[in-house]
């Protein structure tokens, strides 16, 4: 069998290298140790933060980019529950998922991270078409246009 920096020949052909060994051992402990130690808690703005790192790293798939387009929200301590808008969002965020858990365990420094995802109609604002809808909307947001609509005798009726 040879030195400990002079591996045998006849052992490496047949599998059995001491270098192997101690490099197995290493990872292991090095895993073990990320595993059972990093459980830091993180806030919503650090998620957010990292959430968004991600979506910079990939901002050359414009389709999973808009799939991860909302950042999850925390539940029950490590549990991230993302919203999805539909079934294709869904399978391309399955399809980086193991990525994404293992990017965010790394950087939050938290192995107990976990994604779940929940299809459904994701809310947003209804869009504004005719006139009269985009003067009460204006109206909402500054009260003293309705001054000036009186003032000037606007009116949106044909």
């Amino acid at each position: 069998m040879g030195s400990a920096f002079t591996p045998s020949i006849k052992d490496a052909l047949s599998g059995n290298t001491q270098e192997k060994k101690v490099h197995d051992e290493s990872q292991k402990t090095i895993f073990s140790q990320y595993q059972e130690n990093d459980f830091e808690p993180f806030t919503p703005e650090q998620l957010a933060v990292k959430w968004n790192e991600f979506l910079d790293k990939n901002a050359d798939r414009p389709s999973l980019c808009a799939a991860l387009s909302n950042v999850p929200e925390i539940t029950d301590g490590n549990k991230l529950l993302l919203k999805i808008g539909n079934s294709v969002q869904e399978e391309d965020v399955r399809q980086i998922k193991p990525e994404l858990v293992s990017w965010l365990r790394k950087e939050l420094r938290n192995a107990g991270i976990e994604i779940t995802t929940l299809l459904g109609k994701i809310e947003s604002e209804r869009m504004i078409f005719s006139d009269s809808e985009k003067l009460q909307m204006m109206l909402q947001k500054n009260p003293d246009l309705f001054e000036l609509k009186q003032k000037f005798n606007l009116d949106f009726s044909n």
